[in-house]
C-alpha cells in the first residue's frame, strides 16, 4: 500500500472538445480582429510604459513628500536652535564652581548657532585666502624632478639605474630645506 502513485505518470491526459455543430462568429468579431495590428509583444510594451509612467508618478510624489518634511524637519531644528534652554540643576552647580574662562566658553558654545558658525567659517576661509602663499619650487629643482620622471619612464624595468638623477634631486631638496631652515631661524 502507498508504493505505487495513484495516477501513472507517462501519460499526459487531454481532452479535446468535439462540437456537433460549426462554431460561428459574427461578422463584426471577425473584423475588430483583423483591424486590430497590436501583437503580443507591442500590447507587453505598452503595458510596461504604462506601469513605467505610474511609478515615475508615484516616485514623484514621494520625492515631493520628502522634500516637503525635509523642510518642515529643518526649520523645527532651526527653531529650536533659537530657544535656549534652561540650564539643568547640576548646571548651575558647576557654573558656581568653575572659574570665568570656563563659563566664557560655555556660554560662547551655547551661543553658537548655524548662522554664526557659518560666518566664522568663511572668516576664516577669507583669512587663510589672505596668507602668503607658496613659493614657486626653484627651476634647479624642478629640472631634478623631471630628470628622475623621465630616467624612470625610459628604464621601466631598470629603475635601480637612475640612482644619479636621484641623487641629484636629493641634494636640491636638501638645499632647499637648508634654507628654508636658516630662514626660519633668523
Amino acid at each position: 500500500m502507498g508504493a505505487e502513485n495513484s495516477k501513472p505518470a507517462g501519460e499526459v491526459s487531454q481532452h479535446v472538445f468535439s462540437t456537433d455543430a460549426p462554431v460561428r462568429f459574427s461578422n463584426e468579431v471577425v473584423n475588430s480582429l483583423q483591424k486590430n495590428t497590436q501583437t503580443d509583444s507591442t500590447r507587453s510594451k505598452q503595458n510596461e510604459l504604462q506601469y513605467q509612467h505610474r511609478l515615475t508618478a508615484e516616485l514623484e510624489k514621494l520625492r515631493e513628500r520628502g522634500q516637503q518634511e525635509l523642510s518642515k524637519l529643518t526649520e523645527g531644528l532651526s527653531s529650536e536652535a533659537e530657544k535656549p534652554s534652561d540650564p539643568s540643576l547640576t548646571e548651575k552647580l558647576s557654573d558656581a564652581t568653575s572659574t570665568s574662562s570656563t563659563l566664557a566658553e560655555k556660554q560662547r558654545q551655547r551661543d553658537m548657532s548655524r548662522d554664526s558658525v557659518t560666518k566664522e567659517v568663511e572668516a576664516l576661509k577669507k583669512k587663510l585666502e589672505g596668507r602668503k602663499q607658496l613659493d614657486q619650487v626653484e627651476s634647479s629643482l624642478n629640472k631634478a624632478k623631471d630628470d628622475v620622471v623621465a630616467c624612470l619612464r625610459t628604464k621601466d624595468r631598470r629603475p635601480l639605474d637612475c640612482w644619479q638623477e636621484v641623487e641629484t634631486f636629493r641634494r636640491e631638496v636638501g638645499r632647499l630645506e637648508k634654507n628654508f631652515v636658516e630662514n626660519t631661524i633668523r
